[in-house]
């Protein structure tokens, strides 16, 4: 006879379904001892294109209530007290801290649940917070028993609250990897160059451009430029893709559906990420995985984490000349291009849904075993 399994009811709070969380909440969901409700503010922000699989756990779609401040969307949801009053968690984790999300930690507090702050910010992403912002932050992490980063810069974030570092656990963001993986094999290439983002201004897509009109007039030849996405800078991007035609044939694919993306990044020789801000930056991870090397700003979670300098891709200050010094090393040697995208490829491999689920659960056993 088996002795009876506790089961340990773990309630998640975050803003919204997003395609690389749901395969690790499946594997939350999926350990022995766990039952897991996933509360989400919203069922869609007006901003994201995803494509939505049914997800394989249980979860509630709070009253959808929002504002939106400087691109940013401020949840408000007051159903959360009474959808987590309904399911009694034993562990409450929120993802940030909007008001629904302290709302959700008062609870937890209140009614003696433990409390795992969740976070893909970095000290960098978070540099310029307000005196309040800290506060507020402060005074959570107090009454909070155990916390999740996505990266390394997570985790020095946490640092500079001066947690302790057996209190920290990591859940990197993931793509599928294995989709991924089957389109690397791809032997052609017919693009030199893949963007892969929102064309939006602190995504830099003009940059990209103007980095594959460099890298043709350096390399003296026409470049091909992938363009993955769609946002608020498409007419300008056009306009400026018109004007460099000579130089740059450029290719606006729009935005890609989740389950052709692999295809279209196997496509490409190098990746441009020249962002200004990323906490990490989900595209690295599917184009390392389809053997695509990246090349982005420091700016970015990935940087010196899963692109690795000169190993897996670049880390370049966004200076013009520099990213397009780069590129045509890189496209002029294709030994150093196979070497950087093998490396990608198995680096990624350690970037997985069930890694990431495997340190939310570590932190959920922590919590627990902490003192009442």
């Amino acid at each position: 006879m088996t002795d009876p399994v506790s089961i340990t009811k773990v309630a998640l709070v975050t803003n919204i379904p997003a395609p690389y969380r749901l395969p690790i909440y499946e594997g939350v969901a999926r350990a022995r001892g766990v039952e897991l409700t996933v509360f989400f503010c919203s069922g869609r922000e007006p901003d994201r294109e995803w494509d939505l699989r049914a997800a394989q756990f249980k979860q509630v779609f709070l009253k959808e209530k929002f504002i939106s401040v400087g691109g940013k969307f401020i949840h408000n949801n007051p159903d959360v007290w009474p959808a987590l009053k309904a399911f009694k968690p034993d562990v409450v984790i929120t993802t940030g801290f909007n008001p629904t999300f302290l709302v959700a930690y008062l609870y937890a507090r209140l009614f003696g649940a433990k409390h795992i702050a969740m976070t893909d910010g970095t000290d960098f992403t978070e540099s310029h917070l307000s005196v309040v912002h800290r506060w507020v932050r402060r005074w959570v992490y107090r009454g909070t028993s155990a916390f999740v980063g996505a990266s390394l810069g997570s985790f020095r974030l946490y640092r500079s609250y001066g947690l302790p570092p057996k209190s920290l656990f990591q859940s990197h963001l993931c793509a599928n990897n294995d989709a991924f993986l089957n389109a690397a094999t791809n032997k052609d290439r017919p693009f030199d160059l893949v963007f892969s983002a929102r064309f939006v201004p602190g995504k830099n897509p003009l940059f990209a451009l103007d980095v594959a009109q460099g890298v043709a007039r350096s390399l003296g030849r026409q470049v091909r430029l992938l363009l993955l996405g769609s946002g608020e800078l498409q007419s300008p991007m056009e306009q400026a893709a018109h004007k460099m035609q000579d130089d740059v044939d450029v290719v606006f694919a729009g935005f890609v559906k989740q389950a052709e993306l692999p295809d279209y990044l196997a496509k490409a020789k190098l990746m441009l990420f020249p962002t200004s801000i990323d906490t990490w930056g989900v595209v690295a991870n599917e184009a390392c995985a389809a053997g695509v090397p990246v090349m982005v700003t420091p700016m970015a979670g990935v940087a010196n984490e899963l692109v690795v300098n000169g190993e897996t891709g670049f880390v370049c200050e966004l200076n013009l000349a520099r990213w397009v010094d780069q590129a045509c090393e890189v496209l002029k040697d294709e030994a150093l291009r196979s070497r950087l995208a093998a490396a990608a490829i198995e680096r990624v491999k350690a970037y997985s849904f069930d890694h990431a689920a495997s340190g939310i659960l570590a932190a959920v056993k922590h919590a627990q075993e902490q003192a009442a």
